[in-house]
């Protein structure tokens, strides 16, 4: 079993009303706000073949709130089920009190193995690189600055002109492996090196292992997740995105937090 801390750092610009700009102060208690969501612990149970990385629960901290309302709310991811030997991935996601069965395959990286390394806890860890699309991420999408954007295009286009600003399509994967633990495992859907990863970032996240337990006293029981309707990764993408999409609007007309929205 391993032990990850992950935290996540967003564009404070993309907060705010439209044409203002929000103080330090605004911001400092908007991240105050956001920590929970920010910053998570997650455990891997692994074996061999298999894999289950799941989100440690944690008690409300007095003032934020809970009920999965506000930031994130009616929207909650389940832990990650992988095999490395059939290529199967499954995942139990809730989304505004209806669970879904994501089964696809795994998302596998084509990773570079760069010749740099150092000292991870008591283990050696190598460097490995890697390059994946945007398009998977949803949030990113959807995000205002990137909604204006793409309007601010699409009249550019519609004119004749030529698009001076684009999001960018691709962001690059670093991944710190030690082949001390020969399992191709690794925090959230990333895995598939020639050892355990205990260290990785992306463009705006970084996940650090904290701690690892090698044959534990109790026995890792693995099982993947069978409840929800299932959909593939893409069919599952899809209907998040038209939900966000509504609900953005709905927030943009001066809809309530809370309400109940459309149907799936």
């Amino acid at each position: 079993m391993a032990t990850y801390q992950s935290k996540r750092t967003v564009d404070m610009s993309n907060f705010g009303r439209r044409g203002q700009q929000m103080s330090e102060a605004q911001k400092k208690q908007m991240m105050e706000r956001m920590k929970r969501f920010l910053e998570k612990e997650y455990t891997l149970s692994f074996t061999k073949d298999e894999s289950f990385y799941k989100e440690e629960a944690k008690l409300e901290t007095p003032g934020q709130g809970g009920g999965g309302r506000g930031f994130g709310g009616g929207f909650t991811q389940g832990g990650i089920y992988s095999n490395r030997a059939s290529n199967d991935y499954a995942r139990e996601n809730d989304m505004m009190g209806k669970t879904f069965l994501v089964k696809d395959t795994l998302n596998n990286l084509n990773w570079e193995l760069v010749k740099e390394s150092k000292m991870i806890g008591q283990y050696p860890v190598f460097k490995a690189v890697a390059t994946r699309s945007l398009e998977t991420n949803l949030w990113s999408r959807m995000g205002r600055r990137a909604r204006e954007l793409q309007e601010k295009n699409d009249s550019i286009k519609k004119a004749g002109g030529t698009v001076a600003e684009e999001e960018p399509k691709t962001e690059e994967i670093v991944a710190w492996y030690t082949p001390m633990i020969p399992a191709s495992h690794g925090p959230d859907e990333f895995g598939g090196l020639p050892g355990l990863i205990l260290e990785l970032s992306t463009s705006n996240t970084t996940i650090l292992c904290t701690k690892v337990v090698l044959n534990p006293k109790e026995p890792v029981t693995i099982e993947a997740p069978v409840k929800g309707k299932e959909v593939s990764r893409e069919e599952y993408t899809k209907i998040l995105e038209e939900k966000g999409k509504e609900m953005a609007e709905r927030f943009g007309r001066g809809g309530r937090r809370g309400q109940g929205g459309g149907r799936f």
